[in-house]
């Protein structure tokens, strides 16, 4: 095994403790602790945000930021726009400091072992995922991305995407401060998924918490998670892990890996495939017992992404990539006394923010 480079601006995920978590954002530091815990989780490492600060105090670069931010007239959209626009040129153009920029392209290597291993890039923001904040999915994540120099440039594109004009807007109204927010950045290895999406660990249209709701389609989960696609829907009662409802739905398209072009595509699924099951029953309920056990150790329920991937054998086949507390229900009681319908429809626009997916 190679030994782990010396490292200030970088940290593994199997090596954070929770002192390191401040400087992890929320996304980061969810997938420290669950690695911790032995879950399932495709390794990676951390850029904390001593990077992102190193970055902003470079050829004056904090002060032409704070100069737009004080500027932006929040209630004009056309006049956030463009100063949101000027202040990500500057990040993008800005050099990043040498010594952050040879702590990724070593920890790349590190990890790859070579420079062709397709990672993801993910914002991983010190507001997000917080019960209280709604700031998840506010940035960008970058998906099969191959090579160092790559990493690097997804690396700035992820702190550029700290000031777009929706996420300015959010903590303006949230008194959140202009740079109070700071941004680490996720690197980790990508998944080939057979199938992926969310599983909630309480009922998100009624909030029964004796229930885990399942969504889930052919690829990879960014399309569920932002709506693109009708999921699969899938009602297992939490306790006994037994499911109870199925709602197979028509799903003709897939976000795939195309590891020639080193890239993801969407791709038209095959007519024979279309209207088949996104995961079979054991699938179904291996992610229902680790969602049911995140929520044990989380303590509240939670908003779990998770994968099929395609390179490991069945049974071990259940990859998570994201848990979060969920943001909506936990803080209500749920009321059990009426029947509702059940299913995607009006589910994921209420409960979870688009993801900004860049390839």
């Amino acid at each position: 095994m190679l030994k782990v480079p010396d490292i200030r601006y970088i940290l593994p995920f199997d090596r954070a403790s929770e002192a390191d978590r401040p400087r992890m954002g929320g996304k980061c530091a969810s997938l420290a602790r669950m690695i911790a815990a032995g879950v399932n989780v495709p390794g990676g490492f951390a850029v904390t945000t001593d990077a992102y600060l190193a970055h902003l105090e470079s050829g004056q670069l904090r002060e032409g930021i704070e100069t737009l931010l004080r500027s932006i007239d929040i209630d004009d959209v056309d006049d956030s726009q463009k100063k949101s626009a000027e202040i990500r040129g500057l990040i993008m153009s800005a050099a990043m400091p040498v010594d952050v920029e040879a702590e990724i392209r070593r920890m790349y290597r590190h990890i790859a072992e070579r420079d062709d291993l397709p990672v993801a890039v993910r914002s991983s923001a010190t507001a997000e995922d917080m019960p209280d904040a709604s700031f998840a999915g506010q940035q960008d994540t970058y998906l099969w991305i191959v090579g160092e120099d790559d990493v690097v440039e997804r690396v700035k594109a992820c702190w550029a995407s700290l000031f777009n004009a929706r996420a300015i807007s959010y903590r303006a109204s949230n008194g959140l401060g202009r740079l109070d927010v700071q941004m680490c950045v996720g690197v980790q290895r990508m998944i080939d998924a057979a199938a992926a999406g969310v599983a909630m660990t309480l009922d998100p249209v009624t909030g029964d918490r004796t229930r885990i709701v399942i969504d889930s389609a052919f690829g990879l989960g960014e399309a569920v998670v932002s709506g693109e696609v009708t999921p699969d829907n899938f009602v297992v009662e939490k306790v006994l892990l037994e499911i109870l409802k199925r709602k197979i739905a028509v799903k003709d398209r897939e976000l795939v890996a195309d590891r020639a072009a080193r890239r993801t595509v969407d791709r038209v699924v095959e007519v024979a495939r279309r209207s088949l099951p996104s995961l079979s029953d054991a699938q179904v309920l291996a992610v229902a017992r680790i969602a049911k056990s995140l929520e044990k150790s989380m303590g509240c329920p939670q908003d779990v992404e998770w994968a099929i991937d395609r390179d490991l054998p069945d049974g071990e086949d259940v990859v998570i990539l994201q848990s979060r507390p969920e943001t909506v229900w936990s803080r209500k009681k749920a009321d059990r006394g009426k029947t509702y319908a059940m299913g995607i429809e009006g589910v994921l626009g209420a409960l979870l923010s688009p993801l900004q997916v860049k390839q």
